[in-house]
């Protein structure tokens, strides 16, 4: 039986949206003329991500991963759905301690898919409920089509709290 053939390495940047200043219909003031926090959605707090392309082979992956530092990453088809994601440590526990062979192995057999995600159009206060609640720091922003926009964490919440906090000043 044949050994499958790993794609040349095509690893994408996540598709971005506007992460810039947003225009006042954007963002509805409060008495004080600052902004609501709860209003605020979760695409005015979102990071780019760097995701893999899912038909990488897993030594491509890792070298990837390993040049960008960074233990994890997205997983995304051609269209930029997001399929889920990589780790570092599971892949190299799985493919290197069963004897396969990293350069034909293809990642989407590692890749894990219970992910928590929050939609884009989410309020920033919903996404750091959902955050508190499963006791994450970070999660991955998708559209209602799963494409991912990028990731936001709670830096990113805190900081927009700040921002809030002394627009209300």
């Amino acid at each position: 039986m044949r050994e499958p053939q790993c794609k040349a390495a095509n690893l994408l940047d996540s598709r971005l949206t506007n992460v810039g200043p947003q225009t006042m219909e954007q963002i509805k003031p409060n008495h004080s003329g600052g902004a609501h926090f709860e209003a605020r959605t979760v695409k005015d707090i979102t990071e780019p991500a760097v995701s893999i392309f899912n038909k990488v082979c897993v030594k491509e992956a890792l070298d990837e991963m390993q040049a960008r530092a960074i233990d994890s990453s997205p997983v995304i088809d051609q269209r930029g759905k997001l399929l889920g994601a990589v780790s570092k440590d599971k892949m190299n526990r799985e493919v290197g301690g069963f004897g396969h062979d990293p350069k034909t192995e293809p990642i989407e057999a590692h890749i894990e898919k219970t992910n928590l995600c929050c939609f884009d159009d989410e309020t920033v206060g919903a996404a750091e409920q959902m955050m508190l609640k499963a006791k994450v720091g970070e999660v991955f922003v998708v559209t209602h089509e799963k494409l991912l926009v990028g990731i936001t964490n709670f830096e990113a919440i805190t900081q927009e709290k700040r921002r809030r906090n002394a627009w209300d000043l």
